[in-house]
């Protein structure tokens, strides 16, 4: 019965877990913030824009700064959970500006949802804060931000945040 060990070793090829992709940093970007400007209750939830105003990109694949303009739009919904949607520009230490559009949810508790929409020091921990950032580089030595999937987690600090950008391999 030549049949019954291709079933086996079939059985055995189904029976492995997939691989799971691997996650390498690549670089964190420390984003400065303003006071938010709040719209309102509108659709069930908490509307505002923070306004970005600056910052710095330091890692192994990317360093520069954040160019003032852009923001991040975000609703805060009852029960602690916020969507997300940056967008703004990196400048890389070699002058090529990068767009990057960073959607995202934060999700915590009532109590530091509203911790931090206060602008308090929450540590990031209590919170879940993650995004998918997808950068829109020129052609040439930034393309490779184009070739790939990232993955992100953002630590939310009273004037800034910290989002630390992984590349999925």
């Amino acid at each position: 019965m030549a049949i019954l060990p291709l079933a086996l070793a079939a059985a055995a090829v189904v029976a492995q877990a997939p691989a799971s992709p691997k996650l390498t940093p690549v670089f964190t970007v420390r984003v400065e913030i303003a006071a938010p400007v709040e719209q309102g209750e509108i659709d069930g939830g908490r509307r505002r824009f923070i306004p970005i105003t600056g910052g710095t990109i330091t890692g192994p694949r990317l360093s520069g700064t954040v160019l003032p303009g852009g923001g991040d739009w975000q609703t805060i919904y009852p029960g602690g959970f916020t969507r997300v949607e940056a967008r703004y520009f990196l400048k890389a230490d070699d002058g090529t500006v990068i767009g990057i559009f960073n959607p995202g949810v934060r999700v915590a508790s009532q109590d530091v949802t509203d911790r931090i929409a206060r602008g308090e020091r929450v540590d990031s921990s209590a919170y879940y804060f993650r995004s998918s950032p997808v950068f829109d580089p020129p052609p040439g030595k930034h393309q490779w931000l184009r070739d790939k999937t990232f993955v992100a987690r953002g630590i939310r600090m009273p004037d800034h945040v910290l989002i630390e950008i992984f590349a999925v391999e």
